[in-house]
């Protein structure tokens, strides 16, 4: 890898390439290869990026890599080196405007891409925020503090009980609204775990994040952030939110319960849905547009229970044909409280497996049926299979999402370990992750490329 400033981080063929053609890094250039011509700058590759590629970022602010060896010919055009720093604005203060604390966690909310080491880099203090997203300064007084830096991935129960109790310590002190700033990947497991750790809210908590980070064009951080912003400094609604793109346009940004969410996409900036419900609102730059009326209400009183006890002992297992009993057992072997299945249609999983289920169950693991659907209710009383399950001890956990059944067991667990009071507080709503029934107009999936599905979407403004 080439050490020297004229050619940082590139290697091999594509240095070669580079010297060939009497061009570095920040040239303008004009590149002619086999896959047609590009024209943009050629920027530094990242410290493990691979040897075969010229990287420019194109006028539209898109980079795009060019395999050296579909290169023709280069000509350069001029220089120009760009300083990739959010500009630092100090951030107006306003008496009269609500006060909103953004809790940083990691993601990509507001940032720049660093082209040393290609990782993005947040910009998180009210300076920067305001400096990329001035219209923060319209909506209320932005405090901000950076609890971890940390890929979602790697956020955990120790993450979850530490936003939860900063979350306390902030309604304490008086603020009106709290943003939590996520990375998507795992965002709607923190937010099921907060509504579980953080009970009673009198002020909204919103989670945000964006599929697609500042330093590209098509970027939802500024309108998502923007959006969440405004919800916690005047919505009604005082609950664990996640607010994020509505449609694929920036019309709005929807708001779902923290219990009923999900990441289902992996790239499109509209990828969180609520799942066997409806949305709780829309928020928009203009208004907001409450979808449901059994929200809790924001309130004036301080008050609010902080509960961020996890017992970590828990697993969730994915159900699939011929699944063989030693995955139970290894769970139950190594010490395992709790399991959650994800299993098919009703709530089922194959007769091999009950063996090993009815060995943890007399061990005292806790085992809860979910179903991989996602949507609809687990229903282990219809078939045989089901009732064969349930006298084993598997409880069928209603209309829980998989996931939110792993948060919610493993805190619960982190309060009592008496199966009969475990399954009762498991079985209990406490934050809307069980509901009666699923409304009539929530699972609606269209399927492209049917003929009434492709008239409405002709009609639909996108």
């Amino acid at each position: 890898m080439s050490t020297d400033s004229k050619y940082k981080g590139y290697r091999g063929a594509a240095l070669d390439t580079l010297k060939n053609f009497d061009v570095q890094v920040w040239s303008e250039v004009v590149v002619q290869s086999s896959r047609g011509e590009f024209t943009g700058i050629v920027l530094p590759r990242a410290e493990t990026a691979d040897k075969d590629h010229i990287v420019l970022k194109l006028h539209n602010g898109y980079n795009v890599g060019v395999v050296v060896g579909t290169i023709t010919d280069i000509v350069e055009h001029g220089r120009k080196e760009a300083h990739y720093k959010i500009p630092e604005k100090e951030f107006p203060t306003d008496p009269r405007k609500p006060n909103v604390k953004l809790l940083g966690t990691g993601g990509t909310i507001a940032s720049r891409l660093d082209y040393r080491t290609g990782a993005v880099i947040p910009a998180f203090s009210p300076g920067e925020l305001y400096g990329s997203v001035p219209e923060l300064a319209d909506i209320c007084n932005l405090d901000t503090e950076k609890l971890y830096g940390v890929f979602s991935e790697n956020m955990g129960p120790e993450q979850w009980a530490g936003t939860a109790e900063a979350i306390g310590r902030e309604i304490a002190n008086g603020i009106d609204g709290i943003v939590v700033g996520h990375g998507t990947d795992t965002m709607h497991h923190t937010a099921a775990a907060l509504s579980f750790m953080v009970q009673g809210t009198p002020v909204p908590i919103v989670m945000v994040g964006s599929q697609r980070s500042s330093d590209r064009p098509s970027s939802d951080a500024a309108i998502n952030l923007i959006n969440a912003t405004r919800t916690a400094a005047e919505g009604k609604i005082a609950e664990v939110m996640v607010c994020m793109f509505g449609p694929t346009s920036d019309q709005y940004g929807l708001l779902h319960r923290g219990t009923r969410v999900r990441k289902m996409h992996s790239s499109y900036r509209s990828t969180f849905r609520t799942i066997g419900d409806i949305p709780l609102a829309t928020v928009s730059r203009e208004e907001f547009n409450y979808l449901r009326e059994d929200y809790r209400h924001r309130r004036d009183d301080r008050e609010v229970k902080i509960n961020t006890a996890f017992d970590e002992m828990v697993s969730i297992v994915y159900y699939y044909p011929n699944m063989r009993p030693d995955i139970i057992d290894s769970l139950t072997d190594n010490g395992y409280k709790g399991i959650v299945i994800a299993g098919t249609g009703l709530g089922h999983v194959n007769k091999p497996l009950y063996p090993a289920l009815k060995r943890a169950v007399a061990k005292g693991v806790v085992i809860y049926m979910t179903v991989q659907t996602l949507w609809g209710y687990v229903q282990m009383y219809v078939y045989d299979t089901g009732r064969d399950i349930m006298e084993i001890g598997v409880v069928p956990a209603a209309n829980m999402l998989p996931e939110v059944a792993y948060v919610k067991l493993g805190w619960v667990l982190g309060q009592t370990t008496d199966p009969e009071r475990v399954r009762e507080i498991m079985l209990t709503p406490i934050a809307g992750e069980i509901t009666e029934r699923e409304p009539h107009n929530g699972y609606l999936i269209y399927q492209g490329g049917i003929p009434e599905v492709e008239d409405f979407i002709s009609h639909y403004k996108k």
